[in-house]
C-alpha cells in the first residue's frame, strides 16, 4: 500500500511538474476587451457613480494607464491606427467606413501578426468600424486576413427593440443621442450574446494545447443606441445625473474649430433629456461591465488566467454635455482620453501593483503602442514601420516616463468644394496644446495639474503674457510640429485612398 501512494505521489509530483514546464515555455495568450465609445467615467479612474466593478477588479490585478489617449476622436479612424501601429496620417483613415487594405494594403495588422506566429486568431464583434446599429450581426467593415474564426452575433437590441428605442431624431441611431430600458435580459442582447461566444471560444482554447490565442472581443455598447436591460437603469437617479452647467462662459476663450463637432439637435435638448441620455449612457456601461465580468470569469474557470495578458481599452472618450459637446470627433481631454488596463503573468508583481490595488502609469501612452507592446510581450514577430512605443519597460516599472506625450488628431472640413484642415494636440504629462490649421485657426493651452477640466486656455488673449506662458508655447509648438512629423510614412508620402475621398463633413456651429 504504501509503494502504490509512493508512486502516486510521485506521478502526480511528475505531472505538476511537467505542466509548471509546459506553461513556463508555452507563449502566454492574448484576451483583448475593446468597449465602443467608452470614456473614463468608471470606477477605477475615480468615477464616484459609474459602477464598473468588473473593470475595477481587473485593474486591481494589473497595471491602470491613467493618461490613455487614442490617436483620432472616431471609431474607424482610432481603430485602423491601433490595429495597423500607424498613425492615421500613415493608414490614410480619417473618417469611418474605411479599411487600411484600400490604402496600405501590404500592412500586416495586429492580429495578422499573432496569427502568422502559429496563434489562433479569432474575432467577436467589433474591433475594425462598424456602422452602429445597422452593422451589427454582420463583418462590418472588416479585415478577414486578421482572423481565422470570426463570430458576429446580432441580439434583441438589433433585431427587435429597435422601434422602441428613443431617438432626439426619428429613427436615426447610430450618430444620434438615442437610449432604451430593455426589459429582457443581459443574454438576449448582442453584448451578452458575444459574453457567452467568447466563453465557449475559451473552453475551447483550453482544451487545445498546441496553439496560444488571440481572442478580441469588441463590445458595442455603451454605443448608440445606449440600449442596456431596464435593471442597469435602476443604480442611476436622474436627479443626480451630472449635467455640464455654465457652457456659454467655458467656451468663450475656445476656438470656433474646436466646437465644430456639435449638433443643434443636441443643443436644443432640455436638461431633463440632457440626464437621460447620461443615464442611459451609464446603464450601458455597466451592463457593458458586467458581460467583460463573464468573460474574465471564463478565463478563471478555464485555468487560462494565469497565462493570459488581459487588454482593455476603448476606441476613444466621450463627451456627456461639457463644453456643451455630445459623443466624439473634439480634441478636448473627455473625447482623446481612454481607458487602458492591462494585466497578466507577472505584469501586477513586476510594476509593483497589489492583489487589493494594483498599479497605474501616469506617463501619457496612446493606442498606437499597443501593437509594439503586445507583439514585444509575446515575442511576436513584427515586419515594416511601428510608430508606437512598446510599453513593456512601463509595465515593469509604471515610473518609467516612456515616450512622454500621446497626440490626438482630427481633420475638420468647412463644406464641399474647401479643402480640409487638420487639428493636432499634444498631451504632456503636464499640459494640453492643440493647434488648429497650425494655428491659423486657434491655438489651445491647458495646465491639466490645475485645470484638469481645461477651463481656462493659456494662450487666450492677454494670458499669452503671463509669466511663462509664451515660452511654454513656443515650446510646445516645437514638440508638437515635430511629433506630427513622424506620423507619416518614412518616405513622406501621404497614403491616398484608391476609391473615393472621404472628407467628414461636420455641420458648422456658427
Amino acid at each position: 500500500m504504501n509503494s502504490i501512494r509512493t508512486a502516486l505521489l510521485f506521478f502526480l509530483a511528475s505531472t505538476t511538474t511537467l505542466l509548471a514546464a509546459e506553461k513556463a515555455t508555452r507563449p502566454p495568450n492574448v484576451l483583448f476587451l475593446i468597449s465602443d465609445d467608452l470614456n473614463t467615467r468608471v470606477g477605477c479612474y475615480g468615477d464616484p457613480q459609474v459602477l464598473t466593478p468588473n473593470l475595477d477588479r481587473l485593474a486591481a490585478r494589473g497595471v491602470r494607464f491613467e493618461h490613455a489617449y487614442c490617436q483620432y476622436p472616431l471609431c474607424g479612424p482610432s481603430r485602423n491606427s491601433m490595429l495597423c501601429g500607424l498613425y492615421p496620417n500613415s493608414t490614410g483613415i480619417v473618417a469611418n467606413a474605411q479599411i487600411f487594405r484600400d490604402t496600405i494594403p501590404e500592412r500586416v495588422s495586429l492580429p495578422q501578426a499573432f496569427r502568422r506566429s502559429n496563434y489562433f486568431a479569432a474575432r467577436i464583434g467589433k474591433l475594425y468600424h462598424y456602422h452602429v446599429p445597422k452593422s451589427v450581426g454582420t463583418n462590418g467593415h472588416d479585415d478577414p486576413v486578421s482572423w481565422e474564426m470570426e463570430i458576429n452575433p446580432a441580439g434583441c437590441d438589433r433585431l427587435v427593440e429597435e422601434p422602441d428605442i428613443f431617438s432626439l431624431v426619428k429613427k436615426s441611431f447610430g450618430g444620434t443621442l438615442s437610449w432604451y430600458a430593455s426589459p429582457r435580459p443581459d443574454e438576449q442582447h448582442t453584448d451578452g450574446i458575444m459574453a457567452e461566444d467568447a466563453a465557449w471560444v475559451l473552453q475551447r482554447c483550453a482544451q487545445r494545447r498546441d496553439r496560444p490565442f488571440f481572442l478580441a472581443v469588441g463590445f458595442y455598447r455603451p454605443h448608440t443606441p445606449y440600449v442596456a436591460p431596464a435593471k442597469y437603469f435602476e443604480h442611476y437617479a436622474l436627479d443626480e445625473m451630472p449635467v455640464a452647467q455654465d457652457v456659454a462662459e467655458d467656451v468663450r476663450d475656445v476656438p470656433k474649430a474646436s466646437l465644430l463637432s456639435s449638433r443643434r439637435v443636441q443643443d436644443e435638448m432640455s436638461d431633463d433629456l440632457r440626464r437621460q441620455a447620461i443615464q442611459a449612457y451609464y446603464a450601458s456601461t455597466t451592463f457593458m461591465d458586467a458581460q467583460v465580468g463573464k468573460v474574465l470569469d471564463a478565463l478563471d474557470a478555464n485555468g487560462l488566467t494565469d497565462n493570459t495578458i488581459v487588454v482593455f481599452t476603448s476606441d476613444h472618450g466621450y463627451h456627456l454635455s461639457e463644453k456643451g459637446l455630445w459623443q466624439k470627433q473634439s480634441l478636448f481631454e473627455q473625447s482623446a482620453r481612454v481607458p487602458l488596463i492591462m494585466a497578466g503573468p507577472g505584469i501586477a508583481d513586476h510594476a509593483g501593483g497589489h492583489a487589493d490595488s494594483g498599479a497605474v502609469c501616469k506617463s501619457p501612452v496612446g493606442l498606437i503602442d499597443l501593437y509594439p507592446t503586445l507583439t514585444d510581450l509575446c515575442g511576436v514577430e513584427t515586419t515594416g514601420p511601428l510608430q508606437g512605443q512598446s510599453l513593456k519597460p512601463m509595465l515593469a516599472d509604471v515610473d518609467e516616463r516612456g515616450r512622454g506625450y500621446a497626440l490626438t488628431h482630427v481633420q475638420r472640413s468647412t463644406g464641399k468644394g474647401k479643402p480640409p484642415y487638420q487639428g493636432y494636440s499634444l498631451r504632456t504629462a503636464t499640459h494640453r496644446f492643440t493647434l488648429w490649421k497650425d494655428g491659423e485657426l486657434g491655438t489651445e493651452l491647458y495646465d491639466q495639474v490645475v485645470d484638469p477640466f481645461e477651463k481656462r486656455n493659456l494662450a487666450h488673449g492677454d494670458r499669452i503674457k503671463e509669466p511663462g506662458v509664451r515660452d511654454l508655447v513656443d515650446e510646445l509648438t516645437a514638440q508638437l510640429q515635430e511629433a506630427v512629423a513622424n506620423t507619416f510614412p518614412p518616405s513622406g508620402e501621404r497614403p491616398e485612398h484608391r476609391y473615393r475621398d472621404y472628407i467628414m463633413e461636420l455641420p458648422a456651429r456658427w
